[in-house]
């Protein structure tokens, strides 16, 4: 029996909904949003090697120092989304963090206040019933565009979080198939 390789994706599962009060695996999570927009999960979630090889490990304080120079050679590298928008929302996004980090101590207590410290649950009664947008992604969204992030619109932000256990969405009819 031929043991079955890991994908290049079982990050992602492995992490998905898990909450998380890492500010480095919240950038992660973001900056696959940020670069998911448009494309399918799949898309972002298999370009994790390149996030890390292209923004210094996805460490913050690097990040936000990058300079146009560094985008440049970003857009190069033939396994990245080789988006200059995604590419300068990261960078700008790492900012922000630190600046968040700054004011409320981290990104992570930032953001968890906005679910009063623990996961929020939504219970669905079938899956086509949840949505990709809530009024609190909406208010989310707008705060993180003050703070200044970008590429943050409702539905980024609330798939962000989801993938960081702070919404927890659950479908009481699902259909295995």
């Amino acid at each position: 029996m031929k043991e079955k390789q890991p994908s290049k994706f079982d990050w992602y599962h492995n992490q998905w909904g898990k909450p998380t009060h890492d500010d480095r695996l919240l950038f992660i999570l973001l900056t696959v949003g940020t670069f998911q927009a448009g494309l399918s999960w799949k898309a972002a979630a298999g370009k994790l090697d390149a996030f890390l090889r292209n923004f210094h490990n996805m460490e913050i304080q690097k990040v936000a120092g990058m300079m146009p120079d560094d985008v440049e050679k970003i857009m190069e590298d033939p396994e990245m989304i080789r988006n200059p928008r995604k590419i300068n929302a990261t960078i700008q996004n790492a900012q922000a963090i630190l600046a968040v980090q700054q004011e409320y101590g981290s990104f992570a207590e930032y953001m968890w206040d906005f679910v009063g410290g623990v996961p929020r649950l939504n219970v669905y009664e079938e899956s086509y019933e949840v949505p990709n947008v809530t009024p609190l992604s909406k208010q989310v969204a707008k705060d993180m565009k003050k703070h200044g992030f970008t590429f943050v619109g409702p539905v980024v932000t609330y798939m962000f979080m989801k993938a960081s256990g702070m919404i927890q969405d659950e479908v009481l009819n699902l259909e295995l198939k």
